[in-house]
């Protein structure tokens, strides 16, 4: 008994480790069976809002298509399908239907298309969803989850976009700016120095079937070296109240706010952080919601 007693604990143990770990980002035997997702929404800019918030970090999986796991057309496929809009599984043949659309009036929920082999310029293999002011939402295969990345700042997918198109019916719903991007302005609690992005338009040419978007990079990246993950506390019309700026400070904790016009009116977004590590970030999160703001999310701003 003793002897078999030796024999299964190791295999025991290590059946819990695969179990409890992270999923395999590209499993050597990947399910390419297709679940279709249950409809679970109507068609709209805000439903789609509250899935871009509950699945942002969800695992990076090839082939699979959720509910926990996601490639990147897999992902975009999720989203629509769970609003009872059937588009194909893969993005290249996501990137033939649906109105094909400028880059220039792309709207929230609209999706743009990669080209990012090495071996073809044409050859679409990736997708995401846009977002707005150039954040879009996606499945990486280089950070192995779904997160938020933006057009302007990012060299990469700016230099590989090549198709933009749009599945939603078109509606007058908007969704509440309570969302991580549309950063505009940054106000430093310490240091109180306004950083503006300039408003300058990027230049929108076309080539073929491609879309070039020219942008003067070194005007508008954002550094990056302190860490691009923030806790985002919540969204306010104005500036958040002394007392609860008060609050995060005596907590610890540093705060940046960053503020944009909407509808005439001036928003702000207050971020706690910034944390070179996502791990970081979830951490600070737990202190937050105990402490601070019970319904704080994980926001990463590039």
């Amino acid at each position: 008994m003793k002897k078999l007693a030796y024999i299964l604990l190791p295999i025991l143990a290590l059946f819990l480790l695969t179990a409890c770990g992270k999923p395999d980002h590209h499993p050597r035997n990947p399910n390419y069976s297709i679940k279709k997702p249950k409809v679970v929404y109507t068609p709209s800019t805000k439903n789609l809002g509250k899935m871009v918030k509950k699945l942002n970090g969800s695992p990076y999986v090839w082939a699979e298509e959720g509910p926990y796991n996601f490639d990147c057309s897999g992902y975009t496929y999720y989203m629509y399908g769970s609003m009872g809009i059937n588009i194909p599984r893969v993005a290249r043949n996501q990137a033939k239907t649906g109105k094909r659309i400028d880059f220039k009036d792309l709207q929230y929920g609209d999706l743009i298309f990669f080209a990012t082999s090495k071996s073809s310029s044409k050859k679409i293999t990736h997708v995401g969803m846009y977002l707005g002011d150039g954040w879009f939402t996606h499945a990486s295969t280089k950070k192995h989850e779904v997160i938020y990345s933006n057009l302007f700042t990012s060299p990469y997918y700016k230099k590989r976009l090549r198709v933009c198109r749009r599945y939603l019916p078109t509606t007058k719903t908007k969704i509440a700016s309570t969302k991580p991007w549309k950063a505009k302005t940054i106000l430093s609690e310490s240091v109180q120095v306004q950083t503006t992005v300039p408003s300058q338009k990027p230049q929108i040419t076309t080539s073929g079937k491609a879309i070039v978007v020219k942008v003067p990079m070194k005007e508008i990246e954002q550094s990056s070296s302190k860490g691009n993950f923030y806790v985002q506390v919540g969204s306010f019309a104005g500036k958040p109240k002394s007392d609860l700026l008060y609050t995060i400070t005596r907590k610890g904790f540093r705060y940046k706010i960053i503020q944009f016009p909407k509808a005439g009116k001036s928003i702000s977004k207050l971020l706690i952080g910034p944390y070179v590590k996502r791990d970081e970030a979830v951490q600070a999160l737990s202190k937050v919601r105990a402490q601070i703001q019970k319904d704080a999310f994980i926001a990463e701003i590039r």
